[in-house]
């Protein structure tokens, strides 16, 4: 999972790309990088960290130009340790192209070995993103002749990768003295949105709120398997790129990644979240008997909206019960589960009055380890409810992810292979309900009736892609952190939600 940027400008862009990235920090926080170009010249800067701390004055001054890129990313391949693997990444030819990626290849391995014996190109990282960027050069490179570049040489190249290349991508790449192109991969798994403001800018990025909290107008989504290629003056190009399509975005987008103040694919991410709280409601009334419970209290940030509505319809009182501290480290930074135990008390502290003598509902957006949940009813009981009632807004998660969020193994995963029995003991709560899948695709998707469906594969096993085997999973998770075990956890579960910091 990463957030990515670009945008063509008649004005310097350094300052409004790193504005877009502080609004896309939710998405990834440990690397950033921004790439801008003046004449046919790029300008980079990148490093390990947050966008606040890697772009100083010395580093914006020494990125000019009126077009540009950025990235923050969140590692889900290859090397999470290595500097080298922050995007954007670069080639020079042809032309000079750098380009950032939001997502996974499922078949980046064949690809990078493909790229050199039969491409001869060079692939000098783990990373699956620099695999794209050499496909995409070695397309174009085919199709172009001379120094001319048309827009329909672009499209053809898009074509070419979209042949090669399998598994989630959206993609936003500079060509050298030319112009900006930005793709989707055919099943839209990942989101991508293009805006302009009054000034005749363009800017696409992975979530609305970034084109309207940097004062573009939000015009469309990419389609799936779209691309558009804007000049330098700011004209665009769309071509479908792909044969066949189907519209499948991530449903864990709006469980949990997303802000809730964005517009994906047509769906209102808070929107999502309330009728989420609304199916959840029911299977509550299915477990627990409204008259046994108390107070219903969110575990923050993203499980607010489902919490409100379900107090709402089930006539319960809802009540902020846990504060977060914001400026505590990231709990997937430190060594050991013992550590992390620390960590989750550190980052979160009970208001003690909301529990005490109480049978509480706490509900929260999704349960992936089980570690932090476990943890968390602990927290509850300590501060004297009499009853700890856990509801997840989220269906359970028995399979990996491979399109870009860094799910664990299996064997990680709570509810993998176990029953909702199994995973109520092994948390500790008195009752545990999760959301139905069909429930929560019907919904979300009852939003937007047009979309194919949903890339639901954590929750349901069915990867949309239709290439996933039980082997490319085990591959995909051998690679997915090149750190030593118990260096840090990676799950998406210790994932910070940034949204409303």
């Amino acid at each position: 999972m990463c957030g990515i940027v670009g945008v063509v400008s008649k004005a310097p862009v350094n300052q409004l790309i790193y504005d877009a990235l502080l609004l896309l920090q939710h998405r990834g926080q440990d690397a950033a990088g921004i790439v801008t170009q003046q004449g046919r010249k790029f300008f980079m800067h990148k490093a390990k960290g947050m966008v606040r701390d890697i772009f100083r004055t010395r580093n914006m001054r020494a990125l000019p130009g009126m077009c540009g890129l950025g990235q923050v990313r969140y590692p889900t391949a290859g090397n999470a340790f290595s500097e080298e693997e922050a995007q954007p990444f670069y080639v020079n030819a042809p032309f000079g192209l750098v380009l950032v990626h939001n997502g996974n290849l499922t078949n980046a391995k064949a690809l990078a070995q493909e790229l050199f014996q039969t491409d001869h190109r060079h692939v000098n990282t783990e990373s699956d993103s620099e695999v794209l960027l050499n496909v995409l050069a070695h397309e174009l490179e085919k199709v172009t002749r001379g120094v001319t570049l048309k827009p329909a040489d672009v499209f053809a190249a898009v074509r070419g990768v979209h042949k090669r290349v399998k598994g989630s991508y959206a993609v936003v790449a500079l060509i050298a003295g030319h112009g900006l192109l930005a793709f989707r991969d055919p099943h839209g798994i990942r989101p991508l949105c293009l805006g302009h403001n009054k000034d005749g800018g363009v800017m696409v990025a992975s979530e609305s709120v970034t084109l309207e909290g940097t004062g573009f107008e939000f015009d469309r989504d990419l389609q799936p398997g779209e691309a558009v290629f804007v000049d330098l003056e700011g004209r665009q190009q769309f071509e479908q790129c792909a044969d066949q399509v189907s519209h499948n975005p991530c449903i864990f987008e709006f469980v949990y990644l997303a802000r809730p103040d964005s517009v994906m694919d047509g769906i209102s991410v808070y929107q999502a979240r309330l009728n989420l709280g609304v199916t959840l409601a029911k299977r509550v009334i299915s477990t627990v008997p409204p008259n046994e419970i108390d107070v219903v209290i969110p575990i923050p940030e993203s499980s607010r909206p489902s919490a409100m509505e379900l107090a709402q319809l089930l006539g319960l009182p809802y009540r902020e019960g846990f504060v977060k501290n914001r400026y505590v480290g990231r709990t997937f930074i430190m060594p050991g589960q013992g550590v992390r135990k620390k960590s989750v008390r550190q980052k979160l502290n009970v208001i003690g009055s909301e529990f005490k003598g109480r049978n509480v509902l706490l509900v929260d957006d999704s349960i992936v380890r089980g570690t932090t949940s476990r943890e968390i009813v602990q927290m509850a009981r300590d501060a004297g409810a009499r009853k700890v009632y856990l509801a997840s807004a989220a269906p359970p998660v028995r399979f990996p992810n491979v399109y870009g969020i860094d799910m664990p193994t299996p064997g990680e995963l709570v509810a993998h292979g176990r029953t909702v029995e199994e995973v109520r003991e092994i948390i500790g709560c008195d009752a545990l309900i999760y959301q139905d899948v069909d429930a929560m695709k019907q919904a979300i998707g009852s939003l937007n009736p047009r979309l194919s469906g949903f890339d639901a594969s954590c929750f349901d096993g069915v990867y949309v892609t239709g290439d996933i085997t039980p082997a490319d999973i085990a591959r995909l998770n051998a690679g997915r952190d090149q750190g030593e075990e118990g260096d840090e956890d990676t799950s998406r579960l210790a994932l910070p939600n940034a949204q409303v910091a």
